[in-house]
């Protein structure tokens, strides 16, 4: 059975687990994650960026995206962590489900994939907290995510998965100011050469 995390504090629809002052931060891009750890550190949490992202395809696509979170970590002093690209490895996790619609169980397993090792890395950290920027999309599942999230936790001992809603709080705003601010590289689509494919139709049936 899951158990979520205790709650230290409550501010602004945004909840704290007790404890969580250092937090392995499982970053898709720059726009999703600035919101986040500027919040994160007004509120005395300190994130670790991780960058782990081998679903995104083309790789020039990939390697863009890391930039700009590298920057963006950089400019604030924060710790920054690339992980593997291995794109080809992130395809056989997902094979047989490409046929799958966005928020279908293509989605769930590239949750579950990239938060796994999230979890690992946090251990690897000594780590206990960890929690995706993903939850700040409103193109994403939440309830696929945290179960994602969930299964990770269960299966790398010693970790908790901090399931937030990142959109909460006026971060969903705040991102948008700080992608002008920052004058971040905007992606129009999720990531996955799958997700470009659906909004390639979605664009041709307009």
């Amino acid at each position: 059975m899951f158990t979520f995390a205790v709650v230290k504090k409550q501010n602004r629809d945004i909840e704290i687990p007790e404890g969580a002052v250092e937090v392995l931060l499982h970053a898709c891009c720059a726009p999703c994650s600035s919101a986040i750890v500027e919040w994160m550190l007004a509120h005395e949490v300190r994130p670790t960026i991780f960058y782990f992202n081998p679903n995104i395809w083309p790789r020039e696509e990939y390697e863009i995206r890391k930039e700009e979170s590298k920057r963006h970590a950089e400019s604030l002093g924060l710790r920054w962590i690339d992980g593997d690209y291995d794109h080809e490895r992130w395809l056989e996790a997902v094979r047989g489900l490409e046929g799958e619609p966005e928020r279908g169980g293509r989605c769930l397993q590239c949750f579950a994939y990239r938060l796994k090792a999230v979890a690992l890395q946090a251990k690897e950290l000594g780590l206990q907290y960890f929690t995706t920027t993903l939850a700040s999309s409103r193109w994403k599942s939440l309830e696929q995510i945290t179960e994602a999230g969930l299964q990770a936790q269960k299966a790398v001992e010693g970790t908790t998965f901090w399931a937030q809603n990142w959109r909460k709080g006026g971060l969903q705003e705040r991102r948008n100011q700080l992608l002008r601010e920052y004058a971040f590289y905007n992606q129009q689509y999720c990531g996955c050469e799958f997700s470009m494919r659906h909004l390639q139709k979605i664009t041709e049936t307009i």
